[in-house]
């Protein structure tokens, strides 16, 4: 008879989860362009089952993300029933970016665009929609500068996105001053408040400078 038995599908079920897990241990580690064959090695199995299982790496990065991103959709959601549409972009975008520093395979998923990853084409859909209905509320309420576009926020935003995870080799809320100025420029009278952390050392600038180039460690 052909087809797989029980043992065989159990099998199958844990080596797919053994992967699916180590794909999300080393993807938060070192990013979505990690080696394959590091997560199979971290999983303990051998890279023709990981191709068997996820014949592209879109497959597996689908898979371990399709389900890991419902909390930063959940804070969109959240974010577009807040009567202050100011107060709702600020707490949306710290949610965000508290997700993107504390998780590099996350930071890249979000800031770039893959191919054939549905949950990636979800999640930037529900990101652009969350920022544009608060954009449009914001400017009715008079606290979102008038010529500020959904266009203009995004690639602010992912530009200060890919720096991140460089800031947070320096401090973990490093990143917390630069979303604070960024905002600043999305009102519609910038205001002189307090940033929340110190400005960073000539030093530690050259520590974010090193991080960010193509000799990184992995």
């Amino acid at each position: 008879m052909g087809g797989q038995g029980p043992t065989g599908r159990r099998d199958a079920l844990r080596n797919r989860k053994l992967l699916t897990q180590a794909a999300r241990e080393v993807f938060a580690e070192q990013g979505l362009d990690a080696p394959l064959d590091v997560i199979a090695r971290r999983a303990g199995i051998g890279n023709a089952t990981l191709y068997r299982h996820f014949p592209t790496r879109a497959a597996l990065v689908d898979e371990v993300f399709r389900d890991a991103l419902t909390e930063t959709m959940a804070a969109g959601t959240q974010a577009r029933t807040a009567e202050d549409a100011w107060t709702g972009l600020t707490r949306y975008l710290h949610t965000v970016f508290a997700t993107l520093a504390a998780d590099r395979g996350t930071n890249d998923l979000m800031t770039t665009s893959l191919e054939s990853v549905s949950s990636l084409d979800a999640i930037h859909a529900h990101n652009r929609e969350t920022i544009a209905d608060l954009l449009r509320r914001g400017q009715a309420q008079g606290t979102v500068r008038p010529n500020l576009t959904t266009e203009d926020v995004l690639v602010a935003l992912a530009a200060l996105g890919r720096v991140v995870p460089a800031l947070s080799t320096v401090a973990p809320d490093a990143w917390t001053r630069p979303l604070a100025l960024l905002l600043d420029g999305f009102r519609a009278n910038p205001a002189a408040s307090a940033l929340p952390v110190p400005a960073l050392t000539s030093a530690q600038l050259g520590n974010v400078l090193h991080a960010l180039g193509p000799h990184r460690q992995r």
